[in-house]
């Protein structure tokens, strides 16, 4: 029972630590978007490339933002440990039954050849 009680405690820290690390990411990301807008609009930081390059670089970051928040909310939330097991589990019990198979044709050829 205890391994199951620090598994959990293991399981809840490192989805904290995945959220944290996501507000992290969102709080940089306004910061920074609001940088590339300022530097762009008021002091012409980049006047000689197209005009509107900070839009393309917060949107290229708010795309890599929406990454991270299906890898943390969606992705990670299904498939964690258990979903692993769970997988790995499956296969062995495919793997075991297939093993069973080819020993159980290979005992009749035996037997058929005797």
């Amino acid at each position: 029972m205890e391994k199951e009680v620090h598994e959990q405690y293991e399981y809840a820290r490192r989805r904290l630590r995945q959220k944290k690390v996501l507000y992290f990411h969102f709080v940089l990301f306004l910061l920074g978007s609001l940088f590339l807008f300022i530097a762009n609009r008021f002091f012409g930081f980049g006047q000689g490339a197209t005009q509107n390059w900070c839009i393309w670089g917060i949107t290229i970051w708010l795309f890599l933002f929406i990454l991270h928040f299906i890898k943390v909310y969606i992705t990670d939330r299904f498939m964690n440990k258990k979903w692993e097991r769970e997988q790995i589990d499956r296969l062995v019990a495919l793997q075991q039954k297939r093993i069973s198979q080819l020993e159980s044709s290979i005992n009749e050829e035996n037997e058929n050849k005797i």
